[in-house]
């Protein structure tokens, strides 16, 4: 391996949303890391995510699908 190219590998400290903290080695610059989200806040592992129906979406679809089985039901 090219001497010089890689960054510097040392031992950081992690703090969590919730206070936790636990040591791990990465690059990272700094000597700690501070989580504003995590696995124990992120709304899709804590199950509190909220689906959005953006202009009608699912409206539209469920128009669009009906017309199209209506016009099938015809041809038949």
């Amino acid at each position: 391996m090219k001497k010089g190219i890689h960054p510097y590998y040392r031992t950081v400290e992690v703090q969590m949303t919730d206070g936790t903290v636990f040591k791990t080695r990465s690059c990272y610059k700094k000597e700690k890391m501070v989580l504003e989200i995590d696995s124990k806040s992120h709304p899709f592992f804590t199950g509190k995510q909220v689906l959005v129906d953006t202009a009608g979406r699912v409206d539209r679809f469920k128009k669009r699908a009906e017309k199209s089985k209506n016009i099938q039901s015809t041809k038949n």
